[in-house]
């Protein structure tokens, strides 16, 4: 894979759109490789070029309030490239799917 790392941060709007949001919806979601116990989620926009990654620990997708939801709605500069195909393409499918099969605040 090879995106363009992003600003990110968990206090990205998770709700409304506003003009400069972006929709994006889950396409991956992995283990950390290191000791930290971290869940990696990404996100991804309907063409898959764009994408948006947060870090959790592990202990914190405990109650309702840590859900991992279907889709966010993220700031337009905490956006990443994608620029490998192979990777556009993963992306760009596994977000069509999602926002066929789930509404934006569905627990995933």
């Amino acid at each position: 894979m090879t995106p363009t790392e992003p600003h990110s941060t968990e206090t990205d709007r998770d709700g409304a759109e506003s003009d400069d949001d972006t929709r994006v919806w889950l396409v991956e979601r992995t283990y950390s490789d290191d000791e930290l116990n971290l869940i990696i989620l990404v996100y991804a926009t309907e063409d898959g070029s764009r994408y948006h990654r947060r870090e959790r620990a592990l202990t914190s997708f405990t109650g309702p309030a840590r859900e991992t939801k279907a889709g966010l709605c993220v700031s337009s500069d905490a956006l990443g490239t994608v620029d490998d195909p192979a990777t556009r393409d993963r992306y760009a499918t596994e977000a069509r799917r999602m926002a066929e099969q789930h509404d934006p605040d569905d627990a995933v």
